[in-house]
Formats: structure tokens, C-alpha cells, sequence
């Protein structure tokens, strides 16, 4: 019986071997790839920033980060909306439907969010809450804590922590008996 390494010549015996190391490094690549690629899973998921609305301190410190990136940009003012309680949503989509009206364009609820009426009176270092079922009282504390303080209510809906932002009534819409004329 001879082997076939007697009849092969030094080429081929070059390319077999060649094939070989191809194969043997495409199998290795994909086992440690699949073990990157997991590795590489699990250290985002660990990294990964906490949702935002786990916590009520952590989502007073989201909205007023998302607050401070809204200047006229839709997808921030979106991001901040979204933080705020179901009451807030249904006033602004009130105030969104009637500009609506008198522009003559779309008006998105998130655009009755005005940036420049949310200005912070002091840079937030702290967010200490205080939890009591469904509602909590997040302090924002400054750099002077006696007398940077502010107080930000939160409530649990839909699963997570929502700002309690404050928003005057919409005033009911007005008609005169005479239709105007």
C-alpha cells in the first residue's frame, strides 16, 4: 500500500497543504467568531446605559438632559416628551392640534415644548427620590445645596416613571353667538 504522499509532487503537497490551513482557520475563525460576537453581546448589555425611566431620579435627570438638546431639533424634542406624564401628553396634544389649525401645518405635540421657557436656575449634581407607591419627589440638588434645590414630582405609568410637568388647562374654545358676524 503506498501513501499518497509518495506519488504527490512538491506543488501539490504545497497546496494540500495550503487547503488545510485555509480550513483549519476558517473553522477556528468561526468558533472564536461566535465567541467574540457573544463575548461583544454581552459586554454592550452590560455597559448599556439604565433606561431611562427605571428610576424616577434617573428619569428627572434624562428629561432635564433632553431638555437641554431640544433647540429646534424634532427627534430631542421627541426624546423629552416621551418622558413626560399622560396629562402633559393630552394638554399638548390639545395646544399641537388647535396651532395645527391656525398655522395651516402639522404641529407635533412635542413642538409645544418650548426650550426657553425650561431654563435651570442652577447646574443639577444630585437626584435624591423619595418613593410612595406610584408617586415620587425627586430633589435636584446644585453645587449649593441650601440654596440650589428643586423639587420634580414622578409618577408610574405604563411601567415606568414619568416627569409630572405642570401645564396650565387648555382654555375651552370660545364661540360667539353671532358666528362672527
Amino acid at each position: 500500500m503506498t501513501s499518497r504522499l509518495a506519488h504527490s509532487s512538491p506543488s501539490n503537497l504545497r497546496e494540500d497543504a495550503r487547503a488545510a490551513s485555509r480550513n483549519a482557520a476558517r473553522r477556528a475563525l468561526g468558533s472564536s467568531s461566535a465567541l467574540h460576537w457573544l463575548g461583544a453581546a454581552c459586554l454592550v448589555l452590560a455597559c448599556e446605559r439604565e433606561a431611562a425611566d427605571t428610576r424616577p431620579e434617573r428619569t428627572v435627570q434624562e428629561f432635564v438632559e433632553r431638555m437641554q438638546r431640544v433647540h429646534g431639533n424634532p427627534a430631542s424634542a421627541r426624546a423629552a416628551y416621551d418622558l413626560l406624564w399622560s396629562e402633559a401628553k393630552q394638554n399638548f396634544a390639545e395646544r399641537a392640534k388647535r396651532a395645527s389649525a391656525l398655522s395651516g401645518r402639522s404641529v407635533a405635540p412635542e413642538e409645544m415644548l418650548v426650550p426657553s421657557r425650561f431654563s435651570l436656575r442652577f447646574a443639577p449634581k444630585h437626584y435624591a427620590a423619595q418613593i410612595q407607591g406610584e408617586w415620587a419627589v425627586v430633589t435636584v440638588t446644585g453645587e449649593a445645596p441650601d440654596t440650589q434645590r428643586e423639587q420634580v414630582k414622578c409618577v408610574r405609568e405604563d411601567g415606568g416613571w414619568r416627569v409630572v410637568l405642570e401645564v396650565p388647562p387648555v382654555p375651552p374654545i370660545q364661540r360667539r353667538d353671532d358666528a362672527g358676524l
